[in-house]
């Protein structure tokens, strides 16, 4: 199973862009938030530019990506 199919902002179909993770209900993929972030672009310049990705599936794309860097503390 996909890492990003955990997400509920995130969904995947092969009819959508090859079949990459894009943000549920669009076809803007997940990786153009961090490719665009990456390059220097605002979470508001992002949402500017793909107006079909609404703030709150941002913030949980964030979010999950965060959380899923952290490891567990030894005991």
């Amino acid at each position: 199973m996909n890492f990003w199919l955990q997400c509920k902002s995130v969904e995947q179909s092969p009819k959508k862009v090859g079949g990459s993770c894009v943000f549920r209900g669009t076809r803007v993929p997940v990786r153009a938030l961090f490719e665009n972030l990456e390059d220097g672009a605002s979470v508001d310049e992002f949402l500017e530019w793909f107006p079909g990705v609404g703030r709150g599936q941002v913030e949980a794309v964030l979010e999950y990506a965060s959380a899923s860097l952290e490891e567990p503390v030894a005991a």
